[in-house]
């Protein structure tokens, strides 16, 4: 056992050194930032036609369902001010109708607005590709910076605070074109 003491105690005192310096060598931090992806889109003219033809779409299917509910209302105050004057087999007969055009409407709602409806397949047409080309010029920003992480400022993640020198937000609308050729940009990060 001896003739290995000098080995155990060169091993001991090089495991000692390796992990002092890697204790102490220094860290390579992640570089991270943030963006406003609602101000971004919002400065998109294609965001801006996008939501415009969603609004129309979705005020016409609005519209179009209070009519339908209003014609079922109306049924309902006729069946009431008729009721006194119809046969049971009659009021029956009316009730099954509006019945039908109540489980119709719903049906209709559900199809329209509902979470697969056409109003979310539209929204998907229309704005995903808008979307997508934000986080291409993001993805773009963030290699050209180096960045490990960027954040979306008006996304769901809560920043109580945000340093403006961690604001990506100018170099993606330049990398979109949609930037004020007014502005200089800092390239010092």
């Amino acid at each position: 056992m001896k003739k290995y003491a000098g080995y155990f105690s060169g091993l001991r005192l090089l495991l000692t050194f390796l992990a002092i310096s890697l204790w102490y060598s220094p860290v390579q931090a992640q570089k991270f930032g943030y963006v406003n992806t609602n101000f971004i889109l919002n400065k998109m003219p294609e965001y801006a036609e996008a939501k415009a033809e969603i609004d129309k779409l979705s005020v016409a299917w609005q519209q179009e369902i209070e009519g339908m509910q209003k014609d079922i209302f109306d049924m309902y105050a006729a069946l009431k001010a008729e009721e006194v004057l119809l046969t049971p087999e009659m009021k029956e007969e009316r009730l099954n109708t509006i019945k039908k055009k109540e489980a119709f409407l719903k049906e209709y709602q559900k199809k329209v607005f509902g979470v697969e409806g056409l109003f979310f397949l539209k929204k998907k047409e229309l704005i995903k590709p808008v979307q997508d080309k934000v986080y291409e010029a993001v993805e773009k920003v963030a290699r050209k910076h180096k960045l490990a992480i960027i954040f979306d400022k008006s996304g769901e993640l809560v920043m109580i605070y945000t340093d403006p020198i961690h604001d990506y937000t100018d170099y993606v609308l330049e990398e979109l074109e949609l930037g004020d050729p007014n502005d200089v940009v800092d390239d010092f990060n």
